[in-house]
């Protein structure tokens, strides 16, 4: 493995210099290029596949990569996340950049706050990795609908991933916007991105023999001028791999790394060998066991994989949160959706805890640096706080006099196909469908993903996480889809009510719409209380004991939902999302209150399976 030094240069001049370059950084933020020492400006030939290895500068480079999504962890920690990584003996960042995030309604972009992916890039290079862009645009990775917006489905003839006109009219717009952000940050230019993945994991989609080289042209378009990488599984690779993109395989035991490894040396011949997921662990779902594996195991794998000659990316190096209603779901024999938490059993804990992979992976790479790692950064101190006792309560019935006025519709009209938020419709959260009935009777129709009927014929339907992987991504319309029957007569005018929970739908209830919790209250409803903090905040768990299923908010942070039948069974609750003094929380519960929202300092995941 290729060793990276500078030389010490000592003397008053580059003191001076030194001090005038923090000064700059301190006073503005300036372009990546002029940050860049002229000695390290004349950067040529970028991560090139030379034979069997990388080189990077036509040096030997060997790729020790950790995913980290930025859009999972609070800006506030990414510095600490990032320090953990290089403090672990990893010499690259990769990330995947979600499209339904940035481009939540057609045209209107963000990258502020916790989507500042420009920023993410350039504290990786301010720490001395590189980087791996994986700008999708669908990326899989256990978010709703892959990372592609949901408005896309208004189109009835929607084929998602594809080069329906539709699909490539919108991607093209939004690669525009994206990849003028991503070309200054790359390696040629200056910064840190040394290499591009084109779409993800669509060997085992392949839908579209012209979708692929599309993809990869609407890049190269756009000024993407570093190395090229395809990324697929088992079931994948085959149809997966792309002319002129380097092949890369995802997997988690030693007998695939030896069968994927095989095939790629029978397609791309004597080529650089890279395992772009390497699985540390696994996502939950809703109502299973928490999946774990076995730090041995871990490092086993890991150690087979650098003695084959591959690189790797360890995948996740930390997960992170599912914030609010970004999870995804799976749907093969039974629908299933993912819970809130993104630990995944990763390298580090959702809190960003050392593991016990952590150091047995850092002892590891460090044995082969042949430098010293930097230090291990502090773990974030965490406390419990003091149960709080909701005091006031709003029901949703009481509620809907304070919202919007809502849409009246002949027919159940689905959520993507809602006339709200400047004719984007609505993308996460809750959808109410009223209407009135003559009489009792059978009802039918389909409700995605859950729904509650009412006396006065109420349909509460949640949108509980579309499916992010597999052939039937077309197929995740939510609310009602289509009529619904009362015996066998298709129910007509309907007021529908959008409850997507954001932080301007709780700004309608002022104090004077609450009121004190009664004996037996009417649920669904909202229950409001206050956490006060005297010094400065840390981060804790939530433990809903007593609750059966909602959605907690903090300060107007959706935490995301809880759910009593597990695995999960705390929330984690970021200290820099807490305000020294009062509070506010909300909880938006289905069915059952408990008395009290309680505080731990440690995470409970419930039972848990070891993985295969």
């Amino acid at each position: 493995m290729g060793k990276w030094s500078l030389a010490r240069k000592p003397g008053r001049t580059l003191g001076v210099l030194l001090l005038l370059l923090l000064g700059l950084l301190v006073l503005r933020r300036l372009d990546w290029y002029h940050l860049v020492p002229v000695w390290l400006r004349n950067r040529q030939s970028g991560l090139q596949a030379n034979g069997p290895r990388f080189t990077l500068e036509d040096s030997t480079f060997w790729i020790l990569g950790g995913s980290v999504h930025y859009f999972r962890v609070p800006r506030e920690y990414w510095r600490d996340r990032l320090l953990k990584l290089k403090a672990c003996g990893l010499n690259t960042l990769t990330t995947y950049v979600p499209w339904n995030l940035h481009e939540p309604e057609r045209g209107k972009f963000d990258f502020s706050g916790n989507l500042d992916m420009e920023a993410f890039v350039l504290l990786a290079a301010e720490m001395g990795l590189w980087v791996i862009l994986r700008p999708g645009p669908y990326i899989c990775s256990e978010i709703d609908l892959g990372g592609l917006p949901s408005w896309l489905l208004q189109d009835s003839g929607m084929r998602l991933r594809t080069t329906y006109k539709g699909f490539t009219e919108a991607v093209d717009l939004y690669f525009d916007h994206l990849m003028a952000r991503v070309v200054p940050l790359q390696y040629k230019h200056g910064g840190p991105i040394i290499a591009v993945q084109v779409e993800n994991e669509y060997g085992s989609y392949n839908k579209d023999p012209a979708y692929m080289p599309y993809i990869k042209k609407a890049l190269e378009d756009r000024g993407i001028v570093e190395l090229l990488l395809t990324s697929d599984n088992k079931d994948g690779l085959q149809k997966g791999v792309l002319d002129g993109a380097l092949a890369t395989i995802n997997l988690q035991s030693q007998h695939e790394l030896q069968l994927l490894t095989n095939f790629l040396v029978s397609v791309q011949r004597v080529q650089p060998r890279m395992v772009m997921e390497y699985w540390t662990g696994w996502f939950d779902s809703w109502g299973g066991p928490h999946n774990i594996l076995d730090s041995s195991e871990v490092l086993k794998t890991v150690s087979a994989i650098l003695d084959a000659g591959s690189s790797i990316n360890l995948y996740m190096f930390h997960g992170g949160t599912n914030f609010g209603f970004i999870n995804g779901a799976m749907h093969f024999h039974e629908y299933k959706s993912d819970v809130t938490s993104y630990d995944y059993d990763a390298v580090l804990t959702e809190a960003g805890d050392y593991t016990a992979k952590y150091f047995k992976l850092r002892d590891f790479f460090g044995s082969l640096s042949g430098v010293p790692l930097p230090p291990q950064p502090s773990l974030l101190p965490k406390i419990a706080y003091e149960p709080v006792r909701p005091n006031l309560y709003l029901s949703l019935w009481d509620a809907l006099q304070h919202m919007e006025e809502p849409v009246s519709s002949e027919k159940p009209v689905n959520m993507e196909n809602l006339p709200v938020n400047d004719g984007n419709g609505q993308s996460f959260g809750y959808t109410l469908y009223e209407t009135t009935i003559a009489s009792s009777g059978v009802l039918s129709g389909l409700v995605r993903d859950r729904g509650q009927g009412y006396t006065r014929l109420r349909i509460l339907v949640e949108n509980r996480g579309r499916v992010n992987y597999g052939d039937n991504i077309d197929d995740q319309r939510k609310g009602l889809i289509g009529n619904i029957y009362l015996n066998d007569a298709p129910l007509k005018k309907f007021r529908i009510y959008s409850l997507d929970m954001r932080k301007s739908f709780f700004q309608r209830f002022s104090v004077d719409k609450w009121s004190p919790i009664p004996e037996a209250p009417t649920f669904p409803a909202f229950f409001l209380g206050a956490l006060s903090i005297s010094l400065s905040p840390f981060d804790t768990f939530m433990k809903l004991e007593g609750w059966e299923k909602g959605v907690v908010f903090i300060n107007g942070q959706n935490l995301g939902r809880y759910w009593n039948i597990g695995p999960q069974e705390t929330l984690y609750l970021p200290g820099a999302w807490l305000d020294q003094g009062i509070n506010q929380v909300i909880v938006f519960e289905e069915r059952m209150a408990g008395p009290a929202i309680q505080f731990t300092e440690t995470p409970h995941l419930g039972r848990s399976q070891y993985l295969d």
